[in-house]
């Protein structure tokens, strides 16, 4: 999925500061801000925001729907480029097409992990299919590689099964790295987790979680509580390191995702679709993706003109850490 505002440094949302409870970790809300992407669909966007820029090696986090695009085309996001990152795709309704410039062509839907890796470079479309269910809704993630291996072979894996478990009215899918003894067919470049949590109507459970870890969780259907603040739809929950358990609750069933990792410490520049180390990357990176370079290949089969590359902003781009 692209990135296309351009102006996303001076225009996120701030966090908000809600009590912590009982002295334990981090509790700060991120409510999101809308985003036109590509022609129609519009997305909250929770990652990068003032003040939190990742949480571990999750560097970008895009909620959209329940959208009803049963008289629209739906997606249509047409072929750009990425570097030196992962997307992650998490459907909870509706069909996206994935094409990409290694030959990838995958129609993918709930349940199912979409997950490329971009790595030295790549590009892809993603579309909603002619024929497309009522509702789009999902999530689009991005993995920021570490060092050592944002310039791997880019690739694609799609897994139409995923592991999980069950507990007390909670229902758990892990799509990144491992969570309660089950573990995600997903490569993974750094210690991290991302896991569906559906509660049921009148669910109270608490979920364990790794102390080194940093984690947040999106409400993406529904509203729940979580270490006993009200997360609502469409918002994410920041909880900081140090916990070993965190309690979810929810009157009404609720749809979350989870997401952590240990804390990423390398220093980045995120720039529209790019992830590299120097504002000079950042600049080759687009320059190679304007000219039709060879290092991206070419999405075949894809509906529509290539995204272009933005004008760099005037002020050099600048290498910064996990916190604003």
């Amino acid at each position: 999925m692209s990135d296309l505002d351009r102006f996303s440094a001076s225009r996120q949302v701030p966090a908000v500061s809600v009590p912590t409870v009982g002295g334990k970790g981090v509790l700060e809300l991120l409510p999101g801000r809308e985003v036109l992407l590509g022609e129609s669909t519009r997305v909250r966007r929770l990652l990068p925001t003032l003040g939190r820029r990742m949480v571990g090696a999750w560097a970008f986090v895009d909620h959209y729907g329940p959208d009803d695009v049963s008289t629209t085309t739906g997606m249509q996001v047409a072929p750009h480029p990425h570097t030196g990152l992962q997307t992650v795709s998490w459907l909870l309704e509706g069909e996206v097409r994935h094409r990409d410039s290694v030959g990838s062509d995958v129609v993918f839907g709930p349940g199912q992990l979409a997950l490329m890796t971009a790595g030295h470079g790549i590009a892809h479309s993603e579309m909603s299919p002619a024929a497309h269910p009522r509702l789009l809704h999902g999530a689009q993630l991005w993995v920021a590689l570490p060092d050592a291996h944002r310039e791997v072979a880019p690739h694609f894996e799609h897994h139409a099964t995923l592991p999980g478990f069950t507990s007390d009215g909670l229902t758990t899918t892990v799509l990144m790295g491992s969570l309660g003894g089950a573990t995600s067919p997903g490569t993974a470049y750094s210690p991290l987790v991302g896991a569906d949590l559906k509660l049921a109507a009148g669910a109270d459970v608490e979920l364990p979680l790794e102390p080194d870890f940093e984690y947040a969780v999106l409400a993406a259907g529904g509203s729940a509580t979580v270490a006993d603040a009200p997360v609502e739809h469409g918002s994410m929950l920041y909880l900081g390191t140090g916990r070993r358990t965190v309690r979810l609750r929810a009157e009404e069933a609720a749809s979350l995702l989870l997401l952590g990792g240990e804390p990423f410490e390398e220093q980045l520049v995120m720039w529209w679709n790019f992830i590299g180390r120097s504002g000079e990357e950042i600049a080759e990176y687009a320059e190679r993706w304007n000219a039709q370079d060879e290092r991206f290949g070419v999405v075949e089969g894809s509906d529509g003109d290539r995204l272009p590359a933005p004008a760099l902003p005037a002020m050099p781009l600048r290498s910064r850490g996990r916190v604003r």
